[in-house]
C-alpha cells in the first residue's frame, strides 16, 4: 500500500472542509482565494526556475530538444506547452516535445494506471534517441510518480540533464533532477485533487521554462512574438501588427514586407529596421543566430 499520509498534496484542507456547504458564490470565493497561493509558491523558487532557464536555453541553442514527462494532468500540461511552441515561436515541433503515461490516448482519456511503472517512463525516452544536448524535465505533483522517476532516472544514467516539477516537500523525484523545482502550494480545496492549485503551479511554471527558454534564443524583440508562424488568418494579422508596432512601418508597407519575406514577420522586421532585402536579412540573422537584437546591433557595428 502507498503511503501518501505525508503529501502536502493529499492533506485535507481545513479551509475547505465544510466547501459542500456554500452556497456557489461563497465556494468559489473559497477557490480563489486558495488559488492565490500558487504565484506565492512560485515567488519562493524563482532563482531555481531562472536556473532551469538558462539550462534549457543552453541545450536549445546547441540543437538540443527538450521533454517533458508526465502523467495524467502533469503529462497533458507538459503536452500543452510542447504543443503551443511551434505556432508562437515558429519551433520545429521536435525541439519541444510532451510524452505521457499511456500514450496519445491517455490525452484525452484517463489512463491512470500507466503512471505505477517506471519501465514505461524509461521506454518512451529511450525511443527518442537522447542525446548530452538533450534536457527532460519530469512534472509530478506528488512528486513519487513511478513513471516520471523511471524517464528521469534514465535520463541521468545516461548522462543527461534533468529537471524535476512537484508540488510537495521533500519529492522522490528530487534524487534524480539536477535541478528541482518544488511549488509548495499546499493542501487542495478537493482533497487530493492535484488539478486544482498543483495543476495551476505546474502551468505556470512550464510557462516560464518555454518562454523564458525562447526569450533568451532571441524569438522575442522588446515583448513581441517576432517568431510567430502565420498559419492561419489571425496568426497572419498579428504578425502584421508585430510588422506595424516594431518599425512604425504603415500597413501597406507591412504587407509588402512581409510579402517579401515569405510571412516571416521577424526578416520583415529587420528588413525594415535596415533597409536591406530578404536574402540580406536572413544572411544577418543566420550570422546572429536568428536574434533580431542582436543582428541589429551587429549591422551598427559593422
Amino acid at each position: 500500500m502507498l503511503n501518501l499520509n505525508a503529501l502536502s498534496t493529499e492533506q485535507r484542507n481545513p479551509k475547505t472542509l465544510n466547501i459542500d456547504k456554500l452556497s456557489t458564490l461563497e465556494l468559489v470565493q473559497v477557490i480563489n482565494e486558495e488559488d492565490q497561493a500558487v504565484p506565492r509558491a512560485i515567488s519562493q523558487i524563482l532563482p531555481q526556475i531562472a536556473e532551469a532557464i538558462d539550462l534549457i536555453a543552453s541545450k536549445l541553442v546547441n540543437g538540443g530538444r527538450l521533454f517533458y514527462i508526465g502523467a495524467g494532468t502533469s503529462g497533458r500540461l507538459g503536452i500543452l506547452d510542447a504543443v503551443e511552441c511551434p505556432p508562437t515561436f515558429s519551433t520545429d515541433p521536435e525541439m519541444v516535445q510532451g510524452l505521457i503515461a499511456g500514450g496519445t490516448p491517455a490525452i484525452f482519456k484517463a489512463q491512470e494506471g500507466a503512471e505505477d511503472r517506471e519501465e514505461l517512463g524509461a521506454n518512451d525516452l529511450q525511443a527518442k534517441n537522447l542525446c548530452d544536448k538533450d534536457v527532460v524535465v519530469g512534472i509530478a505533483a506528488s512528486g513519487r510518480t513511478p513513471y516520471v522517476i523511471g524517464g528521469l532516472k534514465y535520463a541521468q544514467s545516461i548522462g543527461i540533464k534533468t529537471i524535476g516539477i512537484a508540488c510537495s516537500e521533500n519529492p522522490a523525484l528530487g534524487e534524480f533532477s539536477d535541478i528541482l523545482l518544488v511549488a509548495l502550494v499546499g493542501p487542495e480545496v478537493i482533497t487530493g485533487s492535484t488539478r486544482l492549485k498543483a495543476g495551476t503551479a505546474q502551468k505556470l511554471i512550464l510557462n516560464m521554462l518555454s518562454s523564458g527558454a525562447m526569450i533568451k534564443l532571441g524569438k522575442v524583440y522588446g515583448n513581441l512574438m517576432v517568431d510567430v508562424k502565420s498559419s492561419n488568418k489571425k496568426l497572419e494579422e498579428r504578425a502584421k501588427r508585430i510588422v506595424m508596432t516594431a518599425t512604425g512601418v504603415s500597413e501597406h508597407e507591412a504587407i509588402a514586407a512581409l510579402s517579401e519575406s515569405e510571412g516571416n514577420a521577424k526578416t520583415a522586421i529587420f528588413m525594415l529596421l535596415a533597409g536591406v532585402d530578404a536574402d540580406l536579412a536572413h544572411v544577418q540573422l543566420d550570422k546572429a543566430q536568428g536574434n533580431l537584437r542582436k543582428a541589429l546591433e551587429g549591422l551598427r557595428n559593422e
